[in-house]
């Protein structure tokens, strides 16, 4: 049988046989599902099928038109993280990609290019969805069994795209496999409770019909839907069906933490450990199997050491700070961690080593090599702190330098890994305000692996204990109240998966986002002046239907 990747290879084979209408603009031209040369129910059988199949999942490249729309896919979400305090747009100056310049300062408008692009890249998605499914399902060669599965993997795939859309847009339109024009379906047919239930209920049958494992790395199996059900929960703050879920992944016994914090960076550790939910790309084929979601991010690099680099997506110093640790190596909860910063001449305090896997810092260390000033591509304006986990050591052979994109490897970009779901599950706890041991044990497991990864042999080199005094601590039971451990895992979630698109996210559904962000705002001015005058109001937390697309809509999206 073929493998994933030759599935992702052969996409646009498969893809012949969607009849979702690719290089439409407009929103009823994008959601025209007319067949255009499309299999008798006769003639799909189980290779058809996984044409199907592997022409829905190659909507997770995000590549459908040029680099740019691949920025905004819903793989890292990484364009909508610099809406929190974890991160700056970064790149050569605020007017270079201008549209994301104005989600960083909190200033969105219905024509951001950012909103029309999540929107389409979605939506284009679901189509793909929904004509695998419905073909599978009208299938006369396949067993009940064999539809059940495929049919519960793509279900999986659209309940992930209509989540994030759930996550983005205060209302949008709804239609599964039966809809026969989804171009007239109204964004007010259902309200947010009853899409929200929809997406559930996809998960749960998924959860059922899946199984364990599958044979081609990359499809989805039961514990996906597991995970994603979970995340989907953890947002509405169903907190028993949070702890059920991720309960069950962890139970799997099918996944366990990295040795090391730099295992996620290694393409030769794809599938492996904490990839629960993870995206299949390869550097050996043609560039569309690249992570161009990613590329845009990639180090300036003194020596162009990746094929030079835009250098977008850096760290604040308000992350930056958040990974201070006392002399324990316990975080400041209490809201101090900014009273110093750490990389000022005179900090001689503890750091969590998670800081130096995460971003680069200047004299420190990057996959072997030495992080300088010449890495950064605008440093007195964006300051130093580039993303480093999407890239793997220049020197590793699953990295393309000779072309662009610069930063192109074989690694996975891992959607849910373990570790977040070990976060899940303890998050769900402490809100129930039940099993609190259990919680701290989750919460220190995945501390104790930032703990152990402070290991000069391993390499490449990514952290200097000569230089930074690394300190990561576990809590102890004394004082673990449901309040202090709420404000634990919170900031555990922040400092552990830094710069992987979760933070928005993750202020949003606690309901502090507003809070949080002015409050960044006003601190990181003194860092980055444009943030001057920038303001988070409760009216700008979803984005607006594009203006594009009600535009061509009518009153559809009214």
């Amino acid at each position: 049988m073929k493998t994933v990747k030759s599935y992702i290879r052969n996409a646009s084979f498969a893809a012949t046989f969607v009849s979702l209408a690719m290089f439409a603009t407009s929103c009823d031209d994008m959601l025209d599902t007319k067949p255009q040369g499309v299999f008798t129910s006769e003639q799909i059988g189980e290779d058809e099928a996984l044409d199907l199949v592997t022409s829905a999942y190659a909507t997770l490249l995000c590549h459908y038109f040029g680099n740019n729309e691949s920025f905004a896919g819903p793989i890292n979400n990484w364009v909508i993280d610099v809406r929190s305090d974890d991160a700056l747009k970064g790149g050569d100056g605020v007017t270079m990609e201008g549209y994301m310049h104005q989600l960083e300062i909190g200033n969105v408008q219905s024509d951001n290019a950012v909103i029309d692009f999540k929107w389409r890249n979605n939506y284009f998605s679901i189509s793909r969805c929904n004509t695998a499914i419905k073909s599978i399902l009208a299938s006369g060669a396949l067993d009940e069994k064999t539809k059940a599965s495929f049919v519960s993997e793509m279900k999986t795939l659209r309940a992930y795209y209509y989540f994030d859309m759930y996550r983005l847009f205060e209302k949008f339109p709804y239609f599964d496999e039966t809809v026969a024009d989804p171009s007239q379906v109204s964004a007010s047919q259902y309200t947010r409770e009853q899409i929200l239930g929809f997406i559930k209920e996809d998960l749960r049958e998924a959860y059922r019909n899946l199984p364990e494992t599958q044979e081609e790395v990359g499809r989805f199996n039961r514990y996906v839907a597991a995970a994603i059900l979970a995340k989907v929960a953890l947002f509405s703050s169903d907190w028993d069906e949070v702890e059920t879920y991720a309960g069950y992944v962890i139970e799997s016994g099918k996944y366990q933490l990295y040795p090391n914090f730099l295992d996620i960076s290694k393409p030769e550790l794809n599938n492996q450990y904490e990839s629960v939910m993870a995206v299949q790309f390869s550097s050996a084929n043609s560039p569309d199997q690249f992570n161009f979601n990613n590329c845009l991010n990639c180090t300036y690099s003194e020596g162009n050491l990746y094929g030079n680099g835009d250098d977008f997506y850096l760290a604040s110093q308000d992350l930056v700070n958040s990974f201070r640790t006392d002399v324990n190596g316990l975080p400041f909860l209490d809201g101090t961690s900014n009273s110093e910063d750490i990389t000022s001449a005179d900090y001689a305090g503890n750091v969590d080593p998670r800081l130096d896997f995460t971003l680069g810092r200047i004299g420190m260390p990057w996959r072997g090599y030495t992080y300088n000033e010449k890495w950064c591509r605008n440093l007195e304006l964006y300051g130093q702190y580039s993303g480093k986990k999407p890239y793997p050591s220049p020197d590793s052979p699953y990295v393309t330098t000779g072309i662009v994109p610069w930063g192109a490897s074989s690694l996975n970009y891992i959607i849910i890994r373990y570790a977040d779901v070990l976060l899940m599950k303890a998050e769900a706890l402490i809100e129930q305000n039940k099993n609190l041991d259990e919680a701290r044990t989750l919460i220190n497991d995945v501390r104790a692996k930032a703990a152990r990864s402070v290991d000069p042999s391993y390499t490449p080199i990514d952290c200097n204990p000569m230089v930074a005094s690394y300190a990561v601590g576990e809590y102890p039971a004394t004082g673990w109240s449901q309040e202090y451990a709420r404000r634990a895992v919170r900031h555990e979630r922040r400092v552990e998966l830094a710069m992987e698109g979760h933070r928005w996210f993750d202020l949003l559904r606690w309901g502090t986002v507003v809070e949080t962000v002015n409050k960044y705002y006003e601190f990181e001015t003194k860092f980055q002046a444009y943030y001057s005058g920038a303001s988070l109001t409760d009216d700008e937390l979803y984005f607006p239907v594009p203006l594009s697309q009600k535009d061509n809509a009518g009153n559809l999206y009214d």
